[in-house]
């Protein structure tokens, strides 16, 4: 059963209908077309499931209603190209791209978001964290030094991350593709890599490609439904937020994500 959409019809939509009914979200007269009754029937499951309330019925929302058994979204890596990424990368050598675009697109797929929407997300992001394509350091700046302070001294004493006082913010700055920042991200990942170890007591490891492609992918995979939200609702800027926790690098990461939703089909 394909996705189906408002305004779809035929014996697939009556099947979407009565599941909804039996679920107790009734969509009205079950007559095989769907229509605004069925698209609030099917936002009203999606929300009581904890789908994204998009009133489309995906592999995932059909498999929640027992219409099909295989909840994996289409995958569009077989069109993220180096050639594709250069372009979403106008100014990034060639090289970089080649050598860890592979990586970067091992993880995604090992962490289930290899669907359009999350591929061109990760590299939107990667875009306006490291437009190289390399995982680095956090550079110096007002936000996180103060001046003629000692390196990330800002950062020290930010609690909400997990900090605990020097040298905190420059054990713990931003790394990788993503820049991890703050004791308590390092703490809580480390774990969680398909080879788990003590990042907290390795921060510099955030810089291994192959780590580093991990953490992008795990740190966007924990906020998936939520970006998907704010881009099913146009909203680049609240999905930036969502993993910068600010507008920092906005410009960058629109126009990767939008160069790239030009150059990648829709499934």
């Amino acid at each position: 059963m394909d996705t189906l959409n408002l305004n779809d019809s035929g014996p697939d939509v009556v099947k979407l209908q009565q599941a909804l009914a039996t679920r107790g979200f009734p969509p009205g007269t079950i007559d095989g077309t769907f229509g605004a009754g069925t698209e609030a029937a099917l936002i009203g499951f999606q929300k009581s499931a904890n789908l994204l309330p998009d009133g489309k019925a995906g592999p995932r929302t059909l498999t929640a209603l027992g219409l099909v058994d295989n909840a994996d979204l289409p995958t569009a890596i077989p069109h993220v190209t180096v050639q594709v990424v250069s372009k979403m990368f106008p100014a990034t050598p060639l090289g970089n791209i080649k050598r860890h675009l592979p990586t970067v697109v091992d993880a995604l797929v090992g962490r289930h978001l290899s669907d359009k929407s999350m591929v061109l997300m990760a590299l939107a992001t990667i875009r306006a964290e490291t437009e190289g394509f390399v995982p680095i350091d956090e550079g110096l700046s007002r936000f996180n030094t103060s001046p003629g302070g000692h390196a990330f001294d800002l950062y020290d004493m930010r609690t909400d991350i997990g900090n605990r006082g020097t040298p905190d913010g420059e054990r713990y700055k931003g790394r990788g593709f993503i820049q991890l920042t703050g004791r308590a991200n390092y703490r809580r990942y480390g774990p969680k890599l398909s080879q788990p170890f003590d990042l907290e007591a390795n921060p510099d490891r955030a810089n291994d490609p192959a780590v580093a492609a991990e953490l992008l992918a795990l740190f966007i995979g924990d906020k998936e439904r939520q970006i998907k939200q704010a881009l099913n609702e146009g909203d680049l800027r609240h999905a930036r937020r969502l993993v910068n926790g600010g507008s920092h690098g906005l410009d960058q990461f629109t126009a990767a994500f939008k160069a790239g939703d030009a150059l990648i089909p829709d499934a």
